[in-house]
C-alpha cells in the first residue's frame, strides 16, 4: 500500500468557528494552528494546504495566565538603527487592535515559508461577537470544553 498524498484540487475545506472568550492564549493558538495546518484530519498532507477555515470571535476577551497580561513584551523594528519598539500585552489588548495577540500566537506556531502565510490566510480573528461569515455556516468548535485548563476564570 503507497503513502497517501492529498492533491489541492481534492481538499475539503470546512468553516470553524470559536468564541475566545475566557480561553487562554496559547491553548487557543495550537488548537487554531492544528486546524489551519489540517494535522487534526487522517489526510493530512505536509506540502498541501489541506487545513480548516477558522473565525475566531471575542478574541478582546482572552485571558493570559501569570502575570503576563503586564509582563509579556512585543518587539518589532522599524528597519532604522536602534529601531527596536516594545508593546507589553497589556498595553496591546487595552488598544485599538486587540485581537492582534491571539493572530501573533497563532502565526508563531506555524512553521515559516509560503505555505504557512497561505494557511494563515485561512484565519479570521473579531474582537467581538459579530462576523461577517454567517453564509459559510461555520460549525461551532468548544475548545473550553476539550480541557478543563483551556478555559481560565478572570
Amino acid at each position: 500500500m503507497s503513502t497517501f498524498a492529498a492533491k489541492p484540487a481534492e481538499v475539503q475545506k470546512k468553516w470553524v468557528m470559536i468564541d475566545a472568550d475566557g480561553l487562554v492564549v496559547g491553548r487557543l493558538a495550537s488548537i487554531v494552528a492544528m486546524h489551519l495546518r489540517g494535522k487534526h484530519l487522517p489526510t493530512y498532507t505536509p506540502h498541501v494546504d489541506c487545513g480548516d477555515n477558522v473565525v475566531i470571535v471575542n478574541a478582546a476577551k482572552i485571558v493570559l495566565t501569570g502575570k503576563k497580561r503586564e509582563k509579556k513584551v512585543y518587539y518589532h523594528h522599524t528597519g532604522y538603527i536602534g529601531g527596536i519598539k516594545e508593546r507589553t500585552a497589556r498595553s496591546i489588548l487595552d488598544g485599538k487592535f486587540p485581537e492582534r495577540v491571539v493572530e501573533k500566537a497563532i502565526e508563531r506556531m506555524l512553521p515559516r515559508g509560503p505555505l504557512a502565510r497561505q494557511q494563515l490566510g485561512n484565519l479570521r480573528v473579531y474582537p467581538g461577537p459579530d462576523h461577517p461569515h454567517a453564509a459559510q455556516n461555520p460549525e461551532k468548535l468548544d475548545v473550553g470544553a476539550m480541557n478543563r485548563k483551556n478555559m481560565r476564570s478572570v
